[in-house]
């Protein structure tokens, strides 16, 4: 198999890994706010809590997290495809005029943090590992904001964003219930 259909096989093979969508946010020092949709994230350890975060490097989060030294992962609901649209640059917006689709705020490292979130985990930036088109951004969480119990996550999967129908969470433990027998 040559490079060239090795790498096309690669991308298709990947595009069908449903991933949950994430905005990647950051600011700097003056309060310049950017953002990414992503799917690269994933935990790294409990114990301390971390995560880790591969986004493009040549974007405006990929240059400003790691100078900024903070970022907050946003975990998408099945509702909040418009914010992942918009992040991922489908809808025209740039740079701060993205966060006026959807309602954010500050978190308390100032990294922006959207409300209603299944979950966001506000980071202090612990490494960045350049890898080629590519920055890993190493995080320590800091802090994490639980949305309600019960929202159903947003995926990507096949070059399209999706709800997850059958997300069905307890919302006394936050644990997928049981099978009934």
């Amino acid at each position: 198999m040559d490079i060239a259909a090795s790498r096309d096989a690669f991308r298709t093979g990947m595009r069908r890994v449903a991933g949950a969508v994430t905005i990647v946010t950051t600011a700097d020092a003056a309060g310049e706010r950017r953002g990414a949709t992503a799917t690269a994230v994933c935990s790294l350890t409990v114990d301390p809590p971390a995560v880790i975060a591969c986004i493009a490097r040549d974007s405006a989060v990929g240059r400003m997290a790691p100078e900024s030294g903070i970022f907050t992962v946003n975990v998408l609901t099945g509702d909040q495809r418009p914010v992942a649209e918009t992040f991922a640059g489908r809808t025209g917006h740039v740079g701060d005029e993205r966060f006026a689709v959807g309602d954010w705020t500050a978190g308390a490292l100032g990294a922006p943090r959207l409300a209603g979130a299944v979950a966001a985990f506000e980071c202090r930036l612990e490494k960045a590992v350049e890898f080629a088109t590519h920055v890993v951004l190493f995080g320590a969480v800091v802090g994490t904001v639980l949305g309600p119990a019960g929202l159903a996550p947003l995926v990507y999967v096949d070059g399209r964003f999706a709800g997850v129908a059958d997300a069905d969470v307890d919302a006394g433990s936050g644990q997928p219930d049981s099978p009934r027998g």
